[in-house]
């Protein structure tokens, strides 16, 4: 069995890998179940200053993997579309981290694959990456903040726009409006990014610390993600009704089929 999330530790840095790729690194029960542990992990270990999240080619993440969710809905319970929060009692889909985190975005990044990418303090991507929001193409709502972290990025009418139509945003247009940092080649995209890390790694860590931390209070907007959260409980409850599970259940089937 291959490990569903790889895990390295190297020049002070944790490298978490989405490592799926035949299921598009779709978010299952068991990569949702490890993804916090492996993050607390990596926080925990002295030996790491800086994480950075990516994906097995050829994708990011496609979010949550739609055969799972269309069969049994255990995957959507670790989303925080329930009103929950995850297993380390936090918000979203990472603990509570006082390390760095940079996702490195190699391909696509998709519904709740992009609410992961959001969740990362910044990003930097392969000219493959692409970004798009399809929670009201599949009929699932945001659980982990897109809502807040989205518009937060790019502004809140092309969130809108990027929510309402499911339409993707490219590299190059992440880049001009503020969602990625850099955009670099493919085959240069964790070279580039472990030497970001490593930039930060040669720093004073605890000012790094608590430079992060302070970020983190002023952009929490926790009041939204409650509203979110809300949002997600009530339609959940609605929208998973018994009375409409099978015909919900069919219809998420055939897009698993085609994810």
């Amino acid at each position: 069995m291959t490990d569903v999330i790889t895990y390295e530790v190297s020049e002070r840095i944790a490298t978490l890998t989405l490592n799926r790729p035949e299921a598009r690194n779709a978010l299952n029960t068991e990569i949702l179940r490890l993804l916090p542990t492996l993050m607390q992990q990596a926080d925990n270990d002295e030996s790491v200053d800086v994480i950075i999240l990516t994906g097995a080619d050829p994708v990011f993440c496609a979010g949550l993997d739609l055969k799972e969710l269309g069969d049994t809905a255990d995957n959507l319970r670790g989303t925080g579309a329930d009103g929950g929060k995850n297993s380390t009692g936090a918000r979203g889909p990472f603990p509570l981290l006082a390390k760095p985190l940079i996702g490195a975005i190699n391909g696509a990044a998709v519904t709740g694959g992009f609410e992961l990418a959001l969740n990362c303090d910044f990003l930097i991507a392969s000219e493959h990456a692409k970004f798009g929001d399809t929670h009201s193409r599949v009929g699932v709502m945001p659980g982990w903040g897109l809502t807040v972290l989205l518009p937060q990025a790019i502004g809140v009418r092309r969130a809108r726009e990027m929510s309402f139509t499911g339409n993707f945003m490219l590299a190059d247009e992440a880049l001009a409006f503020g969602l990625v940092n850099h955009v670099v080649p493919h085959d240069q995209l964790m070279p580039f990014t472990r030497q970001i890390a490593r930039d930060i790694a040669g720093n004073e860590q605890d000012g790094v610390r608590n430079i992060r931390a302070t970020y983190a209070h002023h952009v929490q907007e926790e009041q939204d993600w409650e509203f979110e959260s809300q949002a997600g409980a009530q339609w959940r409850r609605e929208q998973f009704d018994p009375k409409k599970v099978a015909e919900r259940r069919a219809k998420i089937m055939e897009r698993g089929r085609q994810q």
